[in-house]
């Protein structure tokens, strides 16, 4: 061996190391982009999931929208209807006069309230021949009174079967049955 081939032989060793580096690097470098694409691919499954958990959060928000859309729309049918409910029982438990004709004895007929309510400036819309003398104007009855009146019944002017009567808070003619004369 002679002293020229000293360098050839440092020159060697120091390749080979320079080998066996640049090979650790390589796997090194290998493994470190593995790693890397690893990481991107989780990267994006991560974003993936992240959109699929934004879709669904959108759909439970719309969902819940309608939720209270139609809670609230069942909330206002509800109160209407107890609305009209009570607006009803109002209507029933309101205060009526309840009239009626009853036979007195021969020409006398009673026209009485059976209501809870006054009947107030009572009108007979028929005009009656038999009547003897006209209702006085303004007629009104109490709950629970009596008014005497007076038909005759001839040839000319038979007694009528009903009389027809508005008052206040009754617009339309109410039919009242005059029963038949006993006496």
């Amino acid at each position: 061996m002679d002293m020229g081939d000293v360098p050839a032989w440092a020159a060697l060793v120091v390749s080979v190391g320079a080998v066996v580096v640049s090979l650790k690097a390589r796997g090194d470098g290998s493994r470190a982009a593995d790693a890397a694409e690893k990481s991107v691919t989780e990267a994006k499954r991560s974003a993936d999931a992240s959109e699929q958990a934004v879709a669904e959060a959108r759909r439970s928000s719309d969902a819940a929208e309608r939720s209270v859309a139609v809670a609230e729309e069942t909330l206002a049918d509800q109160r209407r209807e107890a609305a009209e409910r009570r607006a009803a029982d109002a209507e029933a438990n309101r205060p009526r006069a309840v009239l009626k004709i009853e036979h007195a004895n021969k020409a006398k007929w009673h026209l009485l309230n059976h209501g809870t309510a006054a009947a107030e400036n009572i009108v007979c819309v028929d005009e009656v021949e038999a009547m003897i003398r006209d209702w006085p104007i303004g007629l009104s009855l109490p709950p629970g009174e009596v008014y005497d009146f007076m038909m005759a019944g001839s040839m000319q002017a038979s007694i009528p079967s009903v009389l027809r009567l508005k008052w206040d808070g009754q617009d339309e003619p109410v039919p009242l049955r005059v029963p038949p004369r006993v006496g």
